[in-house]
């Protein structure tokens, strides 16, 4: 059973049990608008709850939003490095195909270089075995014909040709090969260099992207959290506010029951003053009858003086609750410090100064109502409708919950307790219920006598 449905069900309990006892119905009824009030403010507390579950879970939206834009940036970057780690692996595999045919390249230069070097070291060998050198004038010289000579002439210009190109071509073949091995062996180690650095790059991106993705299930779980509660709330609430419901119609069928109450109470009275009236008539005829017989009647003993002054009952349904200086009507008000609409008529006098009922009614309640202090709240039934007096800031209540009260009935005491500046009575009139501090309040000059 939901904890919300318990003191609904004992208010019920307390109908069902006190149909009998008008103090029972008002006592009843205090409770239930007490706890109508204790749920109001529950459901106010839970809807304050619900609206800052709702900002939390937007907050932490937004941040997994944030972070999920985060994340698909650092998923672009590893995809574009990646590709760059592609692209370098390509440039190393194409420099290291280039690398192996270097090398083979090389292989040929070598061995051209060492069959350039035999042939050196064996023409070096032919210059050592001639002293040195080879003497190509002795060689023209020895020609026994012209036709030697020119043969001889062309075998020799061939020859130094060769001999220079020999010399040159292994010069340019050994700095070709010099030349080769450092720009591959550079080339190689910058794109060595390059890979290592975007692996670097790559296993940085991958671990902020693993924190990302970490942070965002940790806001999910917290977003998911939040969620929960926020419906363990709105369920709380929905509960607050079905068992209010409850205890609102309750509160309708006591304010009406308690409204036929007073109707019956009016009815009595009529009734009982009708026969006051009859009896007075009956009386009257008697006292006649008995004064024409020579008989005279006994004065009537005086009424007892109140302790304090108190105003006369006027005629009609309404009488002023209180004797006094009219220190503050009805309506708006500016007292110095604030500004307020005053509901009702303030009667200023000394402490004590008898209140009384301001028509026929039941008491419907009594006790300390915040600012107001003590109060007697009493509810009337004229021409078939619905009236509700309240008397505020009494130093005494002489009436409780549920009791009949007359018009002109002293019911308690002029007071200063509540938020009051000096002792006064302040008279409410309601047409209908009260409905706490709602607008159901009426100038009580267009009811009662003043």
């Amino acid at each position: 059973m939901s904890k919300w449905m318990l003191p609904f069900l004992v208010a019920i309990l307390i109908l069902t049990t006190t149909i009998e006892n008008p103090s029972a119905f008002a006592s009843s009824l205090n409770d239930m608008k007490e706890e109508k009030q204790n749920l109001d403010k529950k459901k106010e507390e839970l809807n304050t709850g619900i609206k800052v579950k709702d900002s939390e879970i937007s907050k932490v939206e937004s941040k997994v939003e944030a972070i999920r834009t985060q994340i698909n940036e650092l998923t672009n970057k590893v995809n574009k490095t990646n590709a760059d780690i592609e692209q370098v692996e390509e440039e190393i595999a194409q420099t290291t195909k280039e690398i192996k045919e270097l090398q083979e390249s090389i292989v040929q230069l070598e061995k051209r270089i060492e069959e350039r070097d035999v042939v050196l070291r064996d023409r070096i060998r032919a210059m050592q075995v001639t002293g040195g050198q080879v003497n190509y004038l002795d060689v023209l010289l020895g020609a026994n014909s012209f036709s030697d000579f020119i043969d001889r002439f062309s075998a020799v210009s061939t020859l130094m040709e060769a001999d220079r190109d020999i010399m040159k071509q292994q010069n340019e073949d050994k700095e070709q090969l010099e030349v080769e091995k450092k720009l591959v062996e550079q080339k190689l180690s910058e794109q060595e260099k390059k890979k290592d650095e975007l692996t670097r790059l790559k296993a940085s991106l991958d671990s902020q992207k693993k924190e990302k993705a970490q942070l965002v299930n940790e806001l999910e779980a917290e977003q998911a959290k939040l969620g929960k509660e926020k419906k363990k709330l709105e369920k709380e609430y929905h509960e607050a506010h079905k068992v209010s419901k409850e205890v609102e119609q309750a509160i309708a069928a006591e304010e009406a029951r308690i409204a036929e109450l007073a109707r019956q109470a009016e009815i009595a009275r009529k009734k009982a003053e009708e026969e006051e009236r009859k009896a007075a008539a009956e009386a009257a005829r008697k006292a006649s009858a008995s004064k024409s017989n020579g008989n005279s009647s006994k004065p009537a003993a005086p009424a007892a003086t109140p302790v304090a002054p108190a105003p006369s009952v006027s005629a009609g349904n309404w009488t002023r609750p209180a004797a006094g200086r009219i220190s503050s009507e009805y309506g708006y008000r500016n007292i110095g410090f604030a500004s307020s609409n005053h509901r009702g008529i303030d009667i200023a006098n000394s402490p004590g100064t008898p209140i009384l009922a301001a028509g026929h009614g039941v008491v419907q309640r009594t006790g300390v109502l915040g600012t107001y202090g003590n109060i007697i709240m009493i509810k009337h039934s004229v021409d078939g409708k619905i009236y509700t007096t309240l008397y505020a800031h009494l130093s005494s209540v002489n009436v409780s919950s549920g009791q009949v009260v007359a018009k002109g009935q002293v019911i308690g005491g002029m007071g200063n307790t509540g938020r009051s500046s000096g002792p006064h009575l302040h008279f409410e009139f309601h047409v209908g219920g009260w409905t706490g501090y709602g607008n159901s309040a009426a100038n009580p000059r267009s009811y009662v006598p003043f």
